[in-house]
């Protein structure tokens, strides 16, 4: 997307917003509505700013950053687990904030975290086909939470990256998640939850029938049958080093300028992004089964001390994250796609115990409330103004100088450099 463009699209959105703030209180919508909708911008949200998730955000913390957010044109959130107070705090928030002001509007999609038997243990054999007795209280508490606060959470996921063959700490079948989105989805049947309230579990690509046929299996292809939509996962970052055919310079791009062979690269990440996206659609469809496809989770983290970073892929900088998160935007809002962006504010606790891992360094605001290239525009239409996140402004990173920034970023590898490896 050319600046001419992105300065538009800032235009327009802050006179949505600020039209908005006068506009009276809006119709409640449903997930069918929301989803797919360009006006409710989807993002991942995790508000823990230590290094440990034992230190829980408080209420004011988590209203600061749904203001900010909102200000952001974000609607809808996506959650990962009920467990820790966060998602109740959350949506208390929430629900704090739209009887101060009747205008405001902000969704959930809830998630309930699934774990096999013996995970995130020592012990030598995590049961796959067996699953951890926490599930069941994780979704009797989503349950109740969607109870209490009908008019936020719009979706319940059930897991996340749980059914991924590399998550050997708590991968779980195929037939656990469907076993409880079909617990989920009889309730809905009964009255005890909202007849719209939609149902899903968000996961890689591969797990959703889009990569290779060890996943082809019939609990798969009665669960995609069960989710009111399919929430898939797609990390181009991640693939700059385990499969990074599309990463490298190709030979016929040697003879280009460092700014045009990175663009060039930030397009073939986009491009890569949409096929595994299509190799979900397509096996779902190929089962005659036709329903919404949404990205549950997609970023670019702009640090990184390992594989991706200066000394391998050379794919994490801020420039990078920033333009696949506006090649990102700018499809999926064509698309009708929801693309639940991971993550709108960087948290340490993710790797803490190394502070440049890429982990911690996935959000489109960092820790010192500094908006990352990817935001300036918005400081620029004053978005902002006012707001702040644990009293602090917010401001741009580098001082908001881009020659700065374009010092420390790096072309990406040459296929030579990469197949060397």
């Amino acid at each position: 997307m050319n600046k001419f463009l992105r300065l538009l699209t800032i235009s327009c959105m802050t006179f949505l917003l600020l039209a908005c703030a006068s506009a009276p209180k809006s119709a409640e919508k449903t997930a069918a509505e929301i989803l797919g909708n360009p006006d409710y911008l989807a993002i991942s949200y995790g508000g823990y700013r230590e290094k440990s998730r034992d230190i829980q955000p408080t209420i004011a913390q988590l209203q600061e950053d749904m203001k900010i957010l909102s200000a952001m044109g974000i609607k809808l959130l996506r959650t990962y687990n009920v467990h820790h107070d966060e998602a109740a705090n959350l949506l208390e928030s929430i629900r704090l904030l739209k009887s101060e002001d009747a205008g405001f509007e902000m969704y959930v999609m809830l998630g309930a975290w699934i774990d096999c038997q013996n995970a995130w243990t020592n012990l030598p054999h995590r049961i796959r086909n067996k699953e951890s007795e926490r599930n069941a209280t994780e979704i009797k508490r989503a349950v109740e939470l969607t109870r209490q606060y009908p008019d936020i959470v719009k979706i319940i996921a059930v897991g996340n990256e749980a059914m991924v063959h590399w998550a050997w700490n708590y991968y779980v079948e195929p037939g656990i998640v469907l076993k409880w989105v079909n617990h989920l989805q009889d309730l809905k049947k009964s009255g005890e939850l909202p007849a719209d309230l939609w149902i899903t579990s968000s996961d890689n690509f591969a797990s959703w029938g889009g990569g290779g046929v060890e996943y082809h299996k019939d609990d798969l292809n009665k669960l995609i049958e069960a989710v009111d939509f399919i929430s898939m996962h797609t990390y181009p970052m991640h693939d700059t080093h385990y499969n990074p055919d599309f990463w490298g310079v190709p030979d016929d791009e040697e003879n280009l300028s460092e700014a045009e062979k990175i663009e060039s690269a930030m397009r073939r990440a986009r491009d890569y992004a949409i096929g595994q996206y299509e190799g979900v659609v397509n096996y779902m469809q190929s089962l005659g089964v036709d329903k919404p496809v949404h990205i549950g989770e997609t970023g670019w983290a702009s640090v990184s001390n390992e594989f991706y970073g200066d000394e391998g892929a050379r794919a994490i900088d801020e420039y990078k994250a920033a333009r696949y998160y506006w090649d990102m935007r700018e499809w999926t809002n064509k698309a009708g796609i929801s693309c639940f962006y991971f993550e709108a504010f960087d948290e340490q606790w993710k790797d803490a115990a190394n502070p440049a891992g890429s982990e911690n360094h996935f959000g489109l605001i960092n820790l010192k409330g500094q908006a990352k290239y990817a935001l300036w525009d918005l400081l620029d239409a004053g978005v902002f103004e006012g707001l702040t996140r644990d009293g602090q402004p917010i401001t741009k990173t580098f001082n908001g100088n881009k020659d700065s920034l374009m010092k420390i970023v790096k072309v990406p590898p040459t296929m030579i450099e990469i197949q060397a490896r």
